[in-house]
């Protein structure tokens, strides 16, 4: 058994019992099922805007390169930087050693997974930087030294009360100082010093615009504004399918994002940055640096099969309606994009061999893929990957040979008969004389929560054959 699968196995069963979290989850999630509704309802069609929004993201995979270089040259005519990063240490080595250049002492950051894949927060804290999250949600799980729990909502899985205590302990706030207002000002007033003093900002992309040349970035808080705006540097760390083509586009992306990620029309703040601030503008970056990160984008690309899967937007709108994630939750996952996406994403970009097993901790319902505002095809992807998973022969080995006993037992009718009589009468010896719950009882995993009925006297072949031979034969 991997550690990552020992990892996960652990982690879920804990999750699975956590009662208290789960019922703080569903709540925001009854929440965002309310507004999906309604936000659904103010599109002509959303099912159009569903099927051409997935249009324009498979033209922009399918000619990845030709719009990248097209952005790349558009940006670059206005003075920025533009770096490709072949992996996740290339990208963390290109921002440190600019920070080094700048003589940047602080960093202020806005809400990027991506930053979060290559591991950049520990990479610039380790390289002797602050590094702050400008986000209220992440800002919270940075406070408590974990990672986001949701692609959208970073602190989903925790109360008021627990904020109120997080922020007494590390902030300094009053006790009592518990309302949603007053939590908010608490961060509000740490972080106009982390703004004002910090030489870099970074920030993710939610659509990059290839016609344009532009950025383009929407928020409900206004932090990532600031943080492009206000310190000398601006860092703009991505991954290379957030392409679209043109500048056009948005009028469809940017409310299909925020209705499928929050239920919202459109969200407070969206902004399009083009490079750094030009002579006779009042703000903005001395300079502008837009880091494309491939870590393994590439080799999905190369695959016809799950190509689509590079279409994602990162609404987490798949989350939200996944009964697993709603289980388990995000940090069970290990990874940085988690439920069904991630289970998706995750094998494809950091390998089967170590994470298989997320494509197996579904329940196929297909929700995912109904709700995807692009039709990625997110349930067929994770039996794919549980194919290539027993091709390369990477489940654990108990369940190999497992299998391979089902396999021997199913190949021959007679065979199955056999074991199946003895398994009804071992199954009435239980039920007979072992007390469910106790520690010889076996099946105690699923008696635990379920009824085991009383085994038929006769299987239905036995009934079949005899019945039959009652009506002479006939069936």
């Amino acid at each position: 058994m991997s550690s990552t699968l020992h990892s996960f196995e652990q982690a879920a069963t804990r999750a699975a019992h956590d009662r208290p979290q789960q019922e703080t989850v569903r709540t925001s999630l009854g929440t965002y099922n309310r507004a999906l509704n309604a936000g659904r309802e103010r599109f002509a069609s959303w099912s159009e805007a569903r099927h051409r929004a997935r249009a324009v993201k498979a033209d922009a995979v399918a000619h990845l390169g030709e719009y990248l270089e097209q952005f790349e040259a558009r940006i670059t005519s206005r003075g920025g930087h533009v770096f490709w990063a072949e992996t996740a240490a290339d990208a963390r080595d290109y921002i440190l050693d600019l920070a080094r250049r700048r003589g940047v002492r602080s960093v202020i950051k806005s809400k990027s997974m991506v930053s979060e894949e290559v591991h950049l927060g520990a990479a610039l804290e380790g390289a002797g930087l602050e590094a702050v999250e400008s986000d209220l949600g992440e800002f919270i799980v940075q406070l408590r030294n974990e990672p986001p729990y949701h692609i959208v909502t970073p602190a989903m899985h925790l109360r008021r009360a627990q904020i109120a205590a997080l922020f007494q302990q590390k902030l300094g706030t009053p006790a009592g100082a518990d309302s949603a207002e007053d939590l908010t000002m608490a961060a509000r007033h740490y972080m106009r010093a982390r703004f004002a003093s910090a030489g870099m900002g970074i920030t993710g992309a939610n659509f990059l615009i290839a016609d344009a040349g532009m950025v383009a970035i929407t928020e409900n808080e206004g932090n990532a504004r600031l943080t492009a705006s206000l310190p000398p540097v601006h860092v703009v760390l991505t991954g290379i399918e957030k392409i679209l083509p043109r500048l056009t586009d948005l009028a469809l992306f940017w409310p299909l994002l925020s209705t499928a990620g929050t239920g919202q029309a459109i969200t407070c703040y969206s902004s399009l940055i083009g490079g750094p601030r030009q002579p006779g503008e009042a703000d903005g970056p001395e300079e502008f640096h837009v880091v494309l990160l491939d870590n393994g984008r590439t080799r999905v690309l190369a695959d016809q099969e799950r190509r689509d899967t590079l279409q994602c937007i990162r609404c987490g709108a798949c989350l939200n309606v996944c009964p697993v994630f709603h289980t388990i939750g995000g940090h069970a996952y290990g990874t940085t994009y988690s439920g069904p996406i991630g289970a998706v994403l995750t094998p494809l970009l950091r390998g089967e061999k170590e994470f298989g097993h997320l494509s197996f901790a579904s329940s196929l319902c297909g929700a995912c893929t109904e709700i995807c505002p692009v039709e990625i095809d997110l349930h067929h992807h994770l039996i794919e990957n549980r194919r290539d998973s027993a091709l390369q022969h990477v489940r654990p080995l108990p369940e190999r040979i497992g299998m391979r006993a089902f396999r021997w037992l199913m190949s021959d009718a007679a065979r199955y008969a056999r074991l199946a009589q003895l398994a009804r009468h071992l199954l009435r010896f239980k039920n007979a004389w072992v007390p469910e719950g106790s520690p010889l009882d076996l099946l105690r995993p699923w008696t635990a929560s379920r009824d085991l009925p009383e085994p038929p006297r006769e299987s239905f072949r036995e009934w079949w054959q005899r019945t039959r031979q009652e009506r002479g034969g006939h069936a």
